[in-house]
């Protein structure tokens, strides 16, 4: 009984099923949103208006199609297809392995025929073909009058890497769904944050107690005056508070810390700090009235102590200035940093005060995946060495040769009869 299950969990065609019910789920967790809040799903998958007619929110939910891949079905599918492909390598692919090293005498001549390649030879070229054999850095086996020859063993065994190459990505994928998280950080230029916005999380993360430092935060521009690239320049601190590394992230380039990956996401504009004649430094809000749809802030700057009098900043940039309006809208020129707006005014721009958007982000099954494509990478190149045999058996006066190879068929065909020519 045992044996008939595990003989069906290494058939081909069990394997390619649990693989399709894999990919099934991937394009579902592909299509719709995953780790979303509830609202987000009733707003684009109303029960009125359901998906291919049956898909809407309370069926996402309910059957975890919002956290597709972090739910037991999903994992338990990855586990029968892991398991599928080690009971194929244990009872398939290392014994045919064995099978090819021992010696495999063709005893009759209608065998030959069913080969590739074959021919008939006199008895006179026996010895001959056989030191030529040798020259081609094939491992021989002689009996008598019987001959086995191969060479390439080593391409025999691309199959049972690809199934360890594999596993061990499924097994990544495991550890990185229930043990990672990802996390969410807005943090003003200078300030300290810890890691608390967590918004993707598995069943067994454990969230490390280090916190960090947000040194500075800055944007470089091209000559088109265009975004080029953000920066934020990180610290991580210990419990203590102590520096412990520090780091400039990037879009595209995170700042890592054992297995802690801090990505520049978002950025922001929080406020303008004035000097005023008297060397009072006011510090104003900016406010965005798009709702972060477009990088524009603006605020009102006072020039009077009640509050009435002033103008709007408008402010887009991390260039070093904003643009000034009156009340009606005029533009009045642009305020710049250290500088006084006007030749009889003593107002200046003293700082532009930003936030950075960082995603931290921990996933404990990258270096396992990461191996496991290393070794896929191994088995390639391993596929392409040949694996070929050629028999011998001679009976009475004919030599009877044949011989198969897994691929590169024409060059073995050349091979072989550059042995019998």
């Amino acid at each position: 009984m045992k044996i008939k299950i595990f003989r069906y969990l290494a058939d081909l065609r069990f394997a390619i099923f649990i693989l399709l019910m894999i990919s099934i789920c991937s394009i579902i967790g592909t299509i719709i949103e995953q780790d979303q809040s509830i609202e987000i799903y009733k707003l684009n998958y109303p029960i009125t208006n359901k998906l291919f007619g049956f898909l809407s929110w309370e069926t996402i939910i309910q059957c975890g199609f919002d956290h597709v891949y972090k739910t037991w079905w999903f994992i338990c599918l990855i586990i029968i297809f892991g398991t599928s492909l080690s009971t194929c390598t244990f009872l398939q692919q290392l014994p045919t392995i064995k099978i090819a090293r021992r010696c495999q005498f063709i005893r009759t001549s209608e065998t030959f025929t069913r080969l590739k390649i074959s021919t008939v030879l006199t008895k006179r070229t026996f010895t001959k073909i056989i030191s030529n054999i040798k020259l081609g850095n094939y491992s021989l086996f002689q009996q008598k009058n019987l001959l086995y020859c191969y060479k390439g063993l080593t391409g025999r065994i691309a199959p049972i890497i690809v199934h360890f190459s594999m596993i061990l990505v499924l097994l990544g994928t495991i550890i990185g769904s229930i043990g990672g998280f990802k996390s969410q950080e807005i943090v003003p230029k200078t300030e300290s944050f810890h890691i608390q916005n967590i918004f993707n999380n598995g069943q067994l993360t454990n969230i490390p107690n280090i916190s960090g430092r947000v040194n500075d935060f800055w944007i470089t521009y091209t000559p088109q005056k265009t975004v080029s690239q953000f920066y934020s320049d990180i610290s991580i601190l210990d419990t203590k508070g102590n520096e412990i590394k520090r780091q400039t992230s990037s879009v595209n380039s995170p700042a890592i810390y054992k297995g802690l990956y801090f990505y520049q996401t978002d950025w922001n504009l929080v406020g303008l700090r004035i000097k005023y004649e008297n060397n009072q430094i006011v510090e104003y809000p900016l406010i965005n009235t798009l709702n972060n749809k477009n990088k524009v802030w603006l605020t009102w700057i006072s020039t009077s102590e009640n509050l009435t009098n002033g103008f709007i900043a408008i402010i887009d940039n991390l260039q070093g200035y904003s643009s000034i309006y009156d009340r009606e809208g005029k533009f009045l020129g642009n305020l710049e940093l250290n500088e006084n707006f006007t030749e009889n005014s003593d107002i200046q721009l003293v700082e532009i005060l930003s936030s950075t958007g960082l995603q931290i982000k921990s996933d404990p099954g990258i270096p396992i995946i990461y191996t496991g494509f290393f070794f896929l990478m191994i088995s390639t190149l391993i596929s392409y060495i040949t694996y070929s045999q050629i028999w011998m058996y001679q009976k009475n006066y004919q030599v009877f040769i044949g011989g198969n190879t897994t691929r590169a068929t024409f060059e073995f065909e050349l091979e072989f009869f550059n042995y019998i020519k």
